[in-house]
């Protein structure tokens, strides 16, 4: 089929002043297994390749939805996706253009599988719940295009250096870029109802993986020097035999496989794809570092505002435009100094602040509630207990009543806080769910409670959280309204 780059080149690869492979270690001939195997590791009729590719899909679905980290890096172990990438790299390095036409059709055919299957597991289990691990995946920034870039350069070291052996199994790259976890999240997305949130921010984390990692491989096989006369032999007699190679050799790209294109294109291609992952990623870590200024800015008025032995807890919500807080405290606080402590906000932060502090009950009253909830077979002198262990200890005997009670499969809960003030007890509850709950719900909710507590006063008072968006998409109207 001919070279498949120009001689030029080859030329200019032998003449570079900077000759990594020197650096490296790396023998001349060492570059031909080099691309034998990256060769291999892309191959798509493979058993023991998609063998992998379910084992780890399905691995890293259960693993997302139990919220567990050493089950979803099990996965990110056995992943192989790791071989099409580098060999997509490689092809853009060599100007190889059948390899990476084999490389990224092996990708796109590893990405529907991974996502269709374990969209599948996900649509067979009865609860839908977004865990932490899965929310954690939905929200990329240029941190991880840092990190995917570094441990690109990595791997592609370790491959250069072991003289392709490995490529595939490279541990610490892959888990330090999770490439099976994101594309499970967007089937998680998919089998939970077409989450186009969770899917759009988990597609996101996977383009800036992929990407990184293909730009990474592209720049240290380049500089290595892999395209010189003996890999170009290797090259025209890998595919001698393959179908493909002779389905090609007959169509339009037969000239472009006879080139490999001129190397300017190549790195252009390159740059542009980073740019256009660094925008919106680059507009993701503005937001968090501005939601870190913002928690910074609370927590400073919040110390001059409040005692800290009088804080039971906080509640602190930082969004685009608006900072929602709810404080718990053992002792009131003028309704001037909350309204000061709110404009020092707004002016600190720039964003609308809205701040409200429910006065709890003391320890006589929180005590004698427990008493209520459980009266003691016998009387033991214990040593006195704070305010904040016997809001635990209440938090403790409410919270299997809650959780027993809740409907969780639509709309589960984040977190509860039981108020106790003058006008009776509130349990303030927070639940993840896309449209807020009917109030006939909530109110079958608050009866059953209160028979089963034995707490007639009981009032239960919700907000709701809307599921993690993609990072840039705009609020929707229903977002700002909470139920009172």
């Amino acid at each position: 089929m001919g070279t498949l780059t120009s001689s030029e080149e080859i030329r200019a690869s032998h003449t570079a002043p900077l000759r990594l492979e020197t650096w490296l270690g790396i023998p001349g001939s060492a570059k031909p297994k080099i691309y034998e195997q990256v060769f291999a590791a892309a191959a798509i009729n493979s058993l023991s390749y998609w063998l992998e590719i379910f084992f780890s899909a399905g691995i890293a679905a259960f693993g997302l939805v139990e919220s567990s980290p050493a089950v979803i890096i099990g996965a990110m172990l056995i992943s192989p996706l790791m071989g099409p990438i580098m060999g997509t790299g490689l092809a853009l390095a060599v100007g190889d253009v059948y390899l990476g036409i084999k490389a990224v059709l092996n990708l796109l055919a590893s990405v529907t599988v991974s996502i269709a299957f374990s969209g599948f597991l996900v649509w067979l289990l009865p609860f839908h719940s977004a865990t932490s691990e899965i929310i954690a995946r939905t929200n990329p920034n240029l941190l991880d295009l840092g990190i995917a870039l570094l441990s690109g350069l990595a791997g592609s070291v370790v491959i250069c250096r072991g003289g392709g052996d490995g490529v595939t199994a490279l541990p610490g790259v892959a888990i330090a870029v999770a490439l099976m976890p994101p594309l499970c999240t967007v089937g998680f997305g998919l089998g939970s109802g077409l989450n186009l949130e969770i899917m759009g921010g988990a597609s996101l984390l996977f383009l800036t993986n992929l990407v990184a990692i293909v730009a990474s491989a592209f720049l240290v096989f380049l500089l290595v020097g892999l395209n010189t006369e003996e890999v170009q032999k290797v090259m025209a007699a890998s595919r001698k035999d393959e179908p493909l190679a002779r389905l090609l050799s007959h169509g339009p790209v037969t000239r472009m496989l006879a080139t490999g294109g001129q190397l300017r294109w190549r790195v252009v291609m390159i740059l542009i794809l980073l740019a256009s992952i660094a925008v919106p990623l680059g507009r993701a870590l503005s937001q968090v570092a501005r939601e870190t200024r913002a928690r910074g800015a609370v927590q400073d008025e919040l110390k001059r505002m409040v005692p800290a032995n009088a804080l039971v807890s906080q509640q602190v919500s930082v969004g685009k435009d608006e900072i929602v807080i709810h404080l718990f405290s053992t002792v009131r606080i003028p309704d001037a100094k909350v309204a000061e402590a709110r404009l020092n906000l707004m002016r600190r932060t720039g964003h609308d602040v809205q701040l409200s502090v429910d006065a709890v009950a003391s320890k006589r009253e929180l005590a004698d509630l427990m008493e209520r909830l459980v009266q003691p077979a016998h009387a033991v002198v214990a040593k006195e207990k704070s305010v904040a262990e016997i809001q635990k200890e209440l938090l403790d005997k409410v919270s299997p009543a809650v959780t027993a009670i809740w409907p969780s499969s639509d709309a589960p809960i984040q977190d509860f806080n039981v108020i106790v003030g003058t006008s009776g007890i509130t349990i303030a509850v927070r639940y993840q769910a896309s449209k807020d709950l009917d109030q006939v719900p909530i109110d079958m909710v608050q009866q059953s409670l209160r028979s089963k507590l034995g707490l007639l006063d009981l009032i239960v008072r919700t907000e709701r959280v809307r599921p993690a968006r993609a990072p840039g998409q705009a609020l929707d109207a229903s977002d700002k309204r909470k139920r009172p």
